[in-house]
């Protein structure tokens, strides 16, 4: 095993389809036992889940963690809202980032890192449709050429 050792739960492909990514953060989840079990069994889910600030901290709305099996009294409501745990640098960086027109915070990942578990998440500004269409095509061409260069090849 590496110092970096990375081990992926979960991701929100949507994220990349509906937004444009133009940053990310990594930070930290601040979790129950009986979670992060459920994390490690790979029980999350990042659909319809966003990020919000509020005061000087960041929270994780709508990250659903399925309750652990296990778990009995000690499990938690699974969609409840999480805090972030992110340096108050990044925090006024991200307040400021989102005061502007049309971006959010969405998580993209979620992972482990040595051991510790870890939201990515993305300063995003929406699609609209066309961009979603052009988006489409060009990764329908780049399939069609990777074929042609596969026939070639043969």
């Amino acid at each position: 095993m590496t110092a970096n050792d990375i081990k992926p739960i979960a991701t929100n492909r949507k994220a990349y389809h509906d937004f444009f990514i133009d940053e990310t953060y990594e930070a930290g989840l601040e979790l129950s036992g009986t979670e992060v079990k459920s994390l490690r069994a790979g029980r999350a889910n990042l659909k319809d889940s966003y990020a919000a600030i509020k005061g000087e901290e960041a929270f994780i709305v709508g990250l659903h963690i399925s309750p652990y099996k296990q778990g009995g009294i000690f499990n938690l409501d699974p969609d409840r809202t999480r805090k972030l745990l992110l340096h108050k640098r990044e925090i006024r960086s991200l307040i400021g980032k989102t005061r502007e027109k049309g971006y959010t915070l969405v998580p993209t990942k979620l992972y482990f890192r040595n051991r510790r578990a870890k939201v990515e998440i993305g300063l995003a500004r929406g699609k609209r449709l066309f961009d979603k269409r052009r988006a489409m095509a060009e990764k329908e061409a780049r399939r069609e050429m990777e074929r042609g260069l596969k026939e070639r090849q043969k």
